[in-house]
């Protein structure tokens, strides 16, 4: 590979790192040729971009990007693939229903929403993350709560309140 086909690849991740912010570091080295082409179909199907990566051009593009990536560093060691979503909790709920058949993906880190997670152990917390748009919903949902309260019991009460006057004006 020559150093300009470095720099290209470089800057390509440097670009990719910045413009999404859910990345995860993963293992996927001991996968055969069928089960990596089915890993990679469903991170199609997921909107999910995995990239085998140098580990050494991963932390050029690491340390030329506007975040702070320090922690990930000691994981760039062996076969490292990498996994650009931008939904945050997406890959995770990936490995994890990939894993039911196949012993890797290995995560070796993530990133989602500035925070980041080092290790496999971090595959349960990194699924149940509610992404920006469940969160949105909750919201939402909470709100509408007391108003539909408040409009049921009013459409309650007016139903027993023109009872009450239809009585009322019927006695005399």
């Amino acid at each position: 590979m020559t150093r300009e086909e470095k720099k290209e690849i470089i800057q390509n991740l440097t670009n990719k790192i910045n413009e999404t912010s859910h990345f995860y570091l993963t293992d996927i080295s001991a996968l055969n040729a069928a089960d990596t082409s089915d890993l990679r179909r469903k991170c199609f199907e997921k909107d999910i971009n995995l990239m085998v990566v140098k580990n050494t051009l991963l932390k050029k593009a690491l340390e030329n990007s506007e975040g702070n990536f320090d922690e990930l560093y000691e994981l760039l060691k062996d076969s490292t693939s990498i996994m650009f979503c931008d939904t945050g909790n997406v890959p995770a709920k990936l490995i994890k229903d990939f894993r039911k058949k196949h012993e890797k993906p290995i995560i070796k880190g993530a990133y989602v929403e500035q925070s980041v997670y080092i290790g496999d152990n971090q595959l349960d917390t990194l699924a149940s993350l509610k992404s920006k748009e469940e969160l949105i919903g909750d919201v939402i949902l909470m709100l509408q709560s007391p108003a539909q309260k408040v409009i049921s019991g009013l459409q309650s009460g007016g139903g027993k309140l023109a009872g009450i006057l239809k009585t009322l004006s019927e006695k005399e």
